[in-house]
């Protein structure tokens, strides 16, 4: 009988090719002109389940972007595993910054470069993989559902109302996501849990137009200058976020688990090198990875206003803007920490301007138990592949839709994720490793093999 790495291995050429061409389409959720796009991959996702072993694998409506729901049921009285994923991708730009077209996939020194290649239609795309390994060499164990939906980039606004319309398609026994990272091929990790996310947009308001900057300098106020001001002000000299209330639902980690989490091999000189600066920053008494898993954030995404284009302008503008995320942590609440942040940037604003602020996007943060069945038989495979155990660390993305599957569906979530946090996500050059690609489709076949046993 032919084994999951040799059927792998015949036909690991074909697997690439497979992915390449999911990363070729410009499924941008973000942009309304890329609706075509978006629909032709939803397509694509679709036949690949289909051709990959699914009995049945369809395109289904929701008020945005379309969901692809795939199934291969073998015996109802198997465990059934519902994998979730997502096609669509980040917007590309800036443009200038890519060594090639972003939607042109090249391969160089081990590795895919394209929009996606990590987050996330390299790492679905190994479950469908897995599944046709399993399917070609009849060593099916459990049942798998797959859920890949288009709008996880914008937060997912429409999926909570179709898993609540679906919840008997979607009947599962456990949740497996990919779309996270481990620490190294050499020290594999799991993660227990992702941060939550409120995400705003800020509008400061100065004159009525745009000004000469000499005759109304110093007698108007300049929006851009209140604006920093105001940013500046978020964070004090420890890098401790400023804004009332903001940690009074943290959930303090448990000491053992802050010793857990340092366990993890960890090179400041080497992380601080391979990001291009000096020193490190962060909020003080907490370590790296403490820093970016067990604490919240507040991190501004994007500033604007006045004169950015060739040459001089001597202008003083009229608006300014700026787009600020808060990651959060267990017991955090998006729609709570959404209205501190609303209402600060409007408290704190001088007469000599108006705030407008409001909410894009949120979603709650989620942790897994490291002992539910799930974990531990992912914590198996990962063994049985790299030859030693993964480390639990907790991820700091947001995968905005986690606390809503589990309220609906009522089981839990397993993070399986096999990017690397160097990876590029949402930067240009985004790349996912050829190693790390096909170590996930053999490593997921044992994660199905543990679970059902």
């Amino acid at each position: 009988m032919q084994t999951w790495k040799d059927y792998q291995e015949k036909n690991k050429d074909r697997f690439l090719n497979e992915m390449l061409d999911l990363l070729r389409i410009p499924s941008i959720s973000a942009k309304s002109e890329h609706k075509g796009d978006m629909v032709k991959c939803a397509e694509a996702v679709r036949k690949s389940l289909l051709d990959s072993g699914c009995d049945k694998a369809e395109v289904m409506a929701t008020d945005g972007y379309p969901v692809v729901y795939g199934e291969k049921i073998t015996d109802p009285s198997k465990p059934t595993v519902l994998v979730y994923g997502h096609y669509d991708v980040q917007p590309a730009e800036p443009l200038e910054l890519w060594h090639s077209g972003p939607f042109e996939p090249v391969i160089k020194d081990g590795k895919v470069f394209a929009r996606g290649s990590a987050d996330d239609k390299g790492q679905f795309y190994m479950h469908v993989k897995a599944l046709e390994v399993l399917v070609k060499t009849n060593s099916m164990t459990t049942n798998i559902k797959f859920l890949i939906e288009g709008e996880e980039e914008i937060g997912s606004p429409n999926l909570g109302k179709f898993v609540a319309e679906n919840k008997e398609l979607l009947k599962a026994d456990v949740i497996l996501i990919s779309d996270s990272s481990m620490l190294s091929m050499e020290n594999p990790s799991l993660d227990t849990g992702v941060r939550g996310l409120s995400y705003i947009q800020v509008e400061v308001t100065g004159a009525n137009r745009d000004l000469h900057s000499g005759t109304y300098g110093g007698a108007v106020a300049n929006p851009i200058t209140i604006l920093a001001k105001m940013i500046a002000s978020c964070h004090d000299e420890n890098n401790h976020i400023t804004i009332p209330g903001f940690y009074d639902d943290v959930a303090v980690a448990t000491k053992e688990e802050r010793e857990l989490l340092n366990k993890a091999p960890y090179d400041e000189k080497e992380y601080s090198d391979e990001l291009g600066v000096k020193e490190l920053w962060g909020e003080k008494g907490y370590t790296t990875y403490e820093r970016t898993g067990i604490r919240p954030t507040l991190e501004v995404n994007g500033i604007w206003g006045g004169y950015t284009g060739e040459g001089a302008k001597t202008v003083l503008p009229s608006k300014a803007y700026a787009k600020i995320s808060a990651r959060l942590v267990p017991n955090q609440s998006s729609d709570k920490i959404t209205e501190k942040l609303l209402e600060y940037f409007k408290s704190i604003a001088p007469a000599s301007v108006t705030v407008e602020a409001e909410l894009h996007h949120g979603g709650e943060p989620y942790m897994t138990p490291i002992d539910s069945k799930g974990y531990l038989s992912a914590a198996k495979a990962v063994e049985q592949t790299f030859g030693k155990a993964p480390i639990p660390v907790r991820g700091g993305g947001s995968i905005p839709i986690c606390s809503i599957l589990e309220k609906e569906l009522g089981i839990k979530i397993v993070f399986m994720g096999f990017g690397l946090d160097n990876d590029n996500l949402h930067s240009p050059n985004e790349k996912y490793n050829l190693e790390n690609y096909y170590k996930g489709i053999e490593t997921i076949p044992y994660f199905h093999k543990f679970f059902a046993e």
